[in-house]
C-alpha cells in the first residue's frame, strides 16, 4: 500500500508540473495519471466529506464532522478546478473504453461541483424535510460498532457537534445579510425539527443508540466507561448544540426569512435556477421547455385516471372520486403496524416477481421502517435510506406512518416498487456491487437516472401484476401524475411566479394525494429548486429508450438484458445513458 502511494503521489507532482523529471524517468502513461487523479480526488473527497467516508466504510477519514465554512468551501471550488484542468490535460483517446466512461462520469461530478459552487447554496443548509440538522442523526447506523476504537471515533464526532453547528450559523447568517434565506413559510412546517433532537436525558436520545447494545466480546468496563463518555457527549455536546441552534433559528432566522418563494428572486436567481434545472435534469433543458412537458403529461395521465374511475363504475366526477379516496376508511390503515405490514407483504410479492425481470439481482437485503418520529410529520411519504455493504444494517425502505389518515393503502403498491425493488434499493444496492470501477462511482447518483429509474418502477408494476384493483392502479397513475405536476409547479415557483396557494391548488386537483402530502411537497419544492424536476425527466427518457431498444431488436428484444445493461453502470447522466443503450442496440443486432 504504502508503495502504491508513493507512487500514485510522484505521478500527482508530474501532473501539477511541480518537480522536473530527469531523463531516467519514466513519463507515466495516460491511465497511471489518470489512477493517479482519481485516487487523490477520493482521498480530499473523503478528507473533506466525513460523512461521505462513512457511507464508503473509510473510517480513517471519519472522526469528526465536515468543515463548512465559506473558507473550506472556497478551497474545494480551487481543488475542483484543478481536477478540472489534469483531467483536460488527459488523452481522452489514450485510455480504455471502460476507462473512456470513467474519464466522462468524473468530468460530470467535477464540472457539476465547480457550476454549484458558484451560487453558494451553502447558505441554506437544508430542505423542506432534511439537512444538515437532520441527516447526524442517522450516523451510527453507517458504522460498524464492532471495538472499543470504533465507539471512541463515533464520540468524537459528537464531541464535534457544537464546531460544526456553529459553522452552519454562522453561514446562514450570511446568507440572511445577502437576502439568501429559505422561505419563512417552509420554516412554519420546519423549524420543529430543530428541537426535535433536544432531550432531557441521554438514553432518550437517537445518538446514545450505539450505547445501549454492545458487542458480547467487550467487557462490564469498558462498557461502562463507554457509555459514560458517550452520556457526556450527547447532553453536552450534541443537545447543547442542538438547543443553541433552536434559538438561532426560532430568534433570529426565521424573522430574517423571506417572504418571496422563487429561486429566480435571488441575486443572479434566475441564472442559478437555470444551472439547478440543468444539473438535476442532467440535460441541457431550460425551465420553459421542462414547463411544457409537464402540461403535456399532466393532459395525458388525467385521461388514463379518468379510464380508471370509468372501470370502477363510480358514480360522481373527478373531483369527487379523489374526495372518496381521500376520505373513505376503507383505504387506510388503523394502525403504524398494520401500515408497516402491508408495505411489507407489497414489498414480498415484488420480491418474487423480480426474476421475470432481472437477471441480475443484488446480494444486500433491505428493510420496511417507519420513517423516524423526529422528522416525520414535515417528511415526505416515503424514501429509501442506504448502507454500506459491510455494514451491520441493510438498506431500509421508510414509510411515513404519521398521520395515518392520510396515508392510503392503495398508494403502497407504487411507493414499494418505487423506493424498494425494483427502484432505488435495487439500483443502488448493484452500484455498491460494482467492480473494477473507480471508487467515486458507486457513490455517483444523479438525479434524473437515479429517480428516473424510481419512477420508471412503478410502471414497471403493471408488468409485474403488482397492481391488484383498479384503486391501486389509479394510486400508482395519481403517483406518475405528482411526478408530472412537479415539472409544472417547480418551473412555475421558481420562474413563473405561481403562489404557494396556486401550487397546492393544482396539485390537489390533479392527484389523489391527501392535503396534507400535497402541502408538505409543495413546501419542498419551494425549499429544493429543480430537484422535483429529476423524476419525469429520467423516466420519460428510459422509457424512450426502451421503446426504441424494442424496435429496433423486435423478437431479439430482452427485457431482462435491456434493464440489467441500463443499471450495468450504476449512476451516470441521461446522455451518458443513451449511448450506452445505443451501443448495446447496435451490439444485440450483430450478435
Amino acid at each position: 500500500m504504502g508503495k502504491k502511494i508513493f507512487q500514485i503521489l510522484t505521478i500527482w507532482i508530474f501532473m501539477l508540473g511541480l518537480s522536473p523529471m530527469s531523463a531516467e524517468d519514466t513519463v507515466p502513461t495516460e491511465k497511471e495519471r489518470f489512477s493517479a487523479l482519481l485516487a487523490m480526488e477520493r482521498a480530499l473527497h473523503y478528507r473533506e466529506n466525513p460523512g461521505a467516508a462513512l457511507q464508503a466504510g473509510r473510517l480513517e477519514y471519519a472522526a469528526k464532522m465536515p468543515s463548512v465554512t465559506p473558507a473550506d468551501y472556497a478551497r474545494q471550488e480551487t481543488q475542483s478546478r484543478q481536477f478540472l484542468k489534469q483531467l483536460e490535460d488527459i488523452d481522452r483517446a489514450k485510455l480504455s473504453s471502460e476507462d473512456q466512461l470513467n474519464y466522462d462520469l468524473f468530468g460530470y461530478v467535477i464540472k457539476d461541483r465547480v457550476t454549484r459552487a458558484k451560487y453558494r447554496a451553502w447558505r441554506i443548509p437544508f430542505f423542506s424535510d432534511s439537512g444538515f440538522h437532520t441527516s447526524p442523526a442517522f450516523m451510527w447506523q453507517r458504522m460498524p460498532f464492532k471495538t472499543k476504537a470504533d465507539y471512541a471515533l463515533y464520540i468524537k464526532r459528537l464531541n464535534d457537534f457544537p464546531r460544526y453547528f456553529d459553522e452552519h450559523i454562522a453561514n446562514m447568517r450570511m446568507g440572511m445579510a445577502e437576502g439568501f434565506t429559505m422561505p419563512k413559510v417552509v420554516l412554519d412546517g420546519l423549524l420543529p425539527t430543530f428541537a426535535a433532537y433536544s432531550v432531557e436525558k441521554a438514553e432518550d436520545s437517537v445518538f446514545y443508540s450505539p450505547f445501549k447494545k454492545f458487542p458480547k466480546s467487550m467487557s462490564a468496563d469498558v462498557m461502562a466507561d463507554l457509555q459514560g463518555q458517550g452520556a457526556e457527549a450527547v447532553m453536552g455536546k450534541v443537545v447543547a448544540a442542538y438547543t443553541k441552534l433552536n434559538d438561532f433559528m426560532v430568534g433570529e432566522y426565521y424573522p430574517a426569512a423571506r417572504t418571496t418563494l422563487g429561486a429566480s428572486e435571488f441575486t443572479e436567481g434566475e441564472a442559478y435556477y437555470d444551472a439547478m434545472v440543468k444539473y438535476y435534469t442532467t440535460t441541457d433543458t431550460t425551465a420553459e421547455v421542462v414547463h411544457g412537458v409537464g402540461l403535456n403529461e399532466v393532459a395525458r395521465i388525467r385521461a388514463e385516471m379518468q379510464a380508471v374511475i370509468t372501470e370502477t363504475d363510480f358514480k360522481g366526477d373527478f373531483a369527487a372520486f379523489i374526495e372518496f379516496l381521500r376520505t373513505d376508511p376503507q383505504f387506510y390503515a388503523g394502525t403504524e403496524k398494520e401500515l408497516l405490514m402491508t408495505a411489507s407483504y407489497i414489498a414480498k410479492r415484488i420480491d418474487g416477481k423480480m426474476p421475470t425481470m432481472f437477471k441480475k439481482l443484488p446480494r444486500q437485503p433491505y428493510s420496511v421502517d417507519p420513517v423516524p418520529a423526529a422528522i416525520a410529520p414535515n417528511y415526505t411519504t416515503g424514501r429509501y435510506s442506504g448502507a454500506p455493504l459491510n455494514s451491520m444494517k441493510a438498506g431500509a425502505y421508510w414509510v411515513n406512518t404519521y398521520a395515518l389518515d392520510k396515508r392510503p393503502l392503495y398508494a403502497l403498491p407504487a411507493l414499494t416498487l418505487h423506493e424498494g425493488v425494483p427502484g432505488h434499493h435495487h439500483q443502488t444496492a448493484l452500484s455498491k456491487e460494482l467492480e473494477n470501477v473507480p471508487e467515486f462511482r458507486r457513490q455517483l447518483y444523479p438525479h434524473a437516472f437515479g429517480e428516473g429509474w424510481g419512477l420508471y418502477s412503478e410502471k414497471l408494476g403493471v408488468e409485474m401484476g403488482i397492481y391488484e384493483t383498479p384503486y391501486e392502479d389509479f394510486g400508482r397513475l395519481s403517483y406518475e401524475m405528482w411526478r408530472a405536476c412537479r415539472l409544472v409547479i417547480d418551473t412555475g415557483i421558481h420562474v413563473k411566479g405561481w403562489t404557494r396557494d396556486q401550487a397546492i391548488a393544482y396539485m390537489a386537483e390533479n392527484t389523489a394525494l391527501s392535503m396534507h402530502n400535497v402541502r408538505t411537497e409543495v413546501d419542498r419544492y419551494i425549499s429544493w429548486p429543480g430537484q422535483a424536476l429529476a423524476y419525469k425527466t429520467g423516466e420519460m427518457k428510459i422509457i424512450e429508450l426502451r421503446l426504441r431498444a424494442e424496435k429496433a431488436l423486435g423478437s431479439a428484444f430482452d427485457l431482462r438484458d435491456f434493464h440489467d445493461h441500463v443499471l450495468s453502470a450504476g449512476g451516470i447522466p441521461l446522455a451518458i445513458l443513451e449511448a450506452r443503450i445505443d451501443a448495446w442496440i447496435k451490439e444485440q443486432k450483430a450478435d
